[in-house]
């Protein structure tokens, strides 16, 4: 299978689809792999260490899209990438569905197989994917809320774990 990895180009997004890592386990199995130029910019991964893991580096989103069977995503697809999706792709990413009827519909004329990570399920009924991400919200809940409770913020300005009568 060709799989491809594009930038994601959601505002504030820089995770990417797959890492070098996971590309050489890919490529080892017999896979290849095309990932658009600066799609690892964001975790520091540059294209250098894409290719060593052995995939190929495309100039744009649609030189991916083209050229790949599958496409690895982090956040769902935004609208000029539904564009690019043909009954041909499969779609893996994160989709959440239920809280946007233009993404859910645009996905359907598609036609492509669109795979929701939040809907992978273990043996056991487990959800393998979502479990991490989970785990990254409930941490990250803490600093949002340490935020807001900065003055600027309009909070009252305490520290956390400090206790004020």
């Amino acid at each position: 299978m060709r799989v491809g990895v594009p930038k994601e180009i959601k505002v504030h997004e820089y995770r990417v689809g797959l890492t070098p890592a996971s590309v050489a386990e890919l490529v080892a199995a017999g896979h290849e792999v095309v990932v658009q130029a600066g799609a690892g910019d964001g975790i520091d991964c540059p294209d250098a260490a894409y290719k060593k893991a052995g995939a190929e580096i495309l100039p744009d989103a649609e030189s991916v899209f083209k050229a790949a069977d599958m496409i690895v995503k982090v956040k769902e697809p935004q609208q000029q990438e539904i564009a690019l999706l043909e009954p041909r792709h499969i779609l893996f990413t994160y989709l959440h569905l239920a809280a946007d009827k233009p993404q859910a519909e645009g996905l359907m004329k598609s036609g492509a197989t669109c795979i929701a990570y939040e809907t992978v399920t273990s043996r056991t009924g487990a959800l393998p994917l979502l479990k991490p991400m989970s785990e990254v919200a409930g941490r990250m809940s803490v600093q949002v809320g340490a935020h807001y409770l900065e003055k600027e913020q309009g909070g009252r300005g305490v520290l956390l774990g400090a206790f004020q009568a």
